[in-house]
């Protein structure tokens, strides 16, 4: 008889399960609360029908048989009604979150329902922190257009006023308004003066332009901050000297990174020009490599009378100078890009750059992570 019972429960509840499953699948893309609903409606409907037809095959008559059935049918109805309670609160919540998120203003500010249940929330969350990251995408991307119109409009002038000086040269010389030796051979130097200018300024924004799209490509290999820090001096010793500014060296014994020589290189000349150009005459411009925290840090301190701390965080933009004027100094000073690459340079070698005022002057830090040490020969053949 229990086997009997067991096959009959058994099968029953196959065959209701199966057919739920069947409603599940062609019912799975319409509301949540109506699957909940299918849901609680199998089981039910499981437990209802094997009672029943137990009770029918045990042959139970009269009062007793009309109980159990009772029982049965009143428990169906209280769990159909528990389910279509909490479907209605789950799509009503559901309703709340789609809200919500129809709501979002302009600027994308996303406030998240409250008591909403946990996996919805959960939901919530994720959405507000999407919206967040879109909130700061569009941030950056207003802060790069609008660095890079200042750029193209900076550029424009710092290139048209040297293109400007360059062609009444050439038509003087041209038309024969100058013809004394020595004017000539000045306006030679001039303009060539101004091609050299102009040049390095298109290196300067190709450069940048390589950083921004992400096309920068490092061939890295194990260097010494102490030789890229003499072979920097040595590439500006010229403009300290005409200047009259002192360059001095303070390199620990060995400070190994994995970086591209040529790239890290311009980063490090990129600072120490502008320590000179910023330092007054016998001023004194230090440069020193050592090992803090686990870092190699490169630090170029000058003598510029500091920053004004408004302007630290802007030094590293594109085309700051720290002055209104874009008119050409007499230094040659370019069109404010070199801090900016630099920065990029010194990111896409995992480091970190950045200045703080101190002493006479400023100082520019990089932070670089050191070269792993060399494993002896005999272990790299083990």
């Amino acid at each position: 008889m229990i086997v009997e019972i067991a096959a009959v429960t058994a099968g029953l509840g196959l065959v209701v399960a199966l057919t739920g499953l069947g409603a599940m699948r062609m019912l799975r893309e319409r509301s949540i609360g109506v699957m909940l609903a299918v849901v609680a409606v199998v089981p039910v409907v499981a437990t209802v029908a094997g009672v029943v037809a137990i009770t029918l095959k045990m042959i139970i008559e009269g009062t007793p048989r009309d109980i159990v059935l009772s029982v049965v049918v009143v428990s169906g109805v209280v769990g159909l009604g528990v389910a279509a309670v909490l479907a209605r609160r789950v799509v009503a919540a559901s309703r709340r979150l789609v809200a919500a998120v129809h709501d979002v203003p302009a600027s994308g500010e996303f406030t998240p329902p409250s008591g909403l249940p946990a996996e919805l929330d959960t939901i919530a969350g994720a959405l507000d922190e999407a919206y967040r990251r879109i909130r700061r995408g569009h941030e950056r991307e207003r802060a790069l257009e609008g660095a890079r119109r200042e750029l193209v409009a900076w550029v424009s002038h710092d290139l048209r006023t040297p293109l400007a000086g360059m062609r009444a040269m050439a038509e003087a010389l041209e038309d024969g308004v100058v013809a004394d030796p020595e004017t000539v051979s000045r306006y030679h130097t001039q303009i060539r003066l101004e091609v050299d200018r102009l040049s390095g300024m298109v290196d300067d924004l190709f450069e940048l332009s390589r950083i921004h799209a992400g096309a920068l490509r490092l061939s890295r290999g194990r260097i010494g901050l102490g030789d890229l820090v003499a072979e920097a001096l040595a590439g500006v010793e010229p403009l300290a000297r005409a200047k009259g500014v002192r360059l001095a060296d303070e390199v620990e014994p060995a400070v190994p990174v994995e970086a591209d020589a040529g790239e890290l290189s311009r980063a490090v000349r990129n600072l120490v020009v502008n320590a000179i150009r910023h330092t007054p005459a016998d001023g004194t411009v230090v440069v020193r490599a050592t090992v803090e925290d686990g870092l190699a840090c490169l630090s170029v301190a000058d003598c510029c009378g500091g920053i004004p701390p408004e302007d630290l965080p802007r030094v590293f933009d594109v085309a700051f100078r720290g002055e209104a004027a874009r008119s050409p100094r007499a230094d040659g000073a370019g069109a404010g890009l070199g801090l900016a690459i630099a920065r990029g340079i010194v990111e896409a070698h995992e480091g970190v750059i950045g200045v703080v005022n101190e002493g006479p002057g400023c100082r520019f830090e990089i932070r670089l992570p050191l070269a792993p040490r060399s494993r002896p020969p005999a272990e790299r053949g083990s």
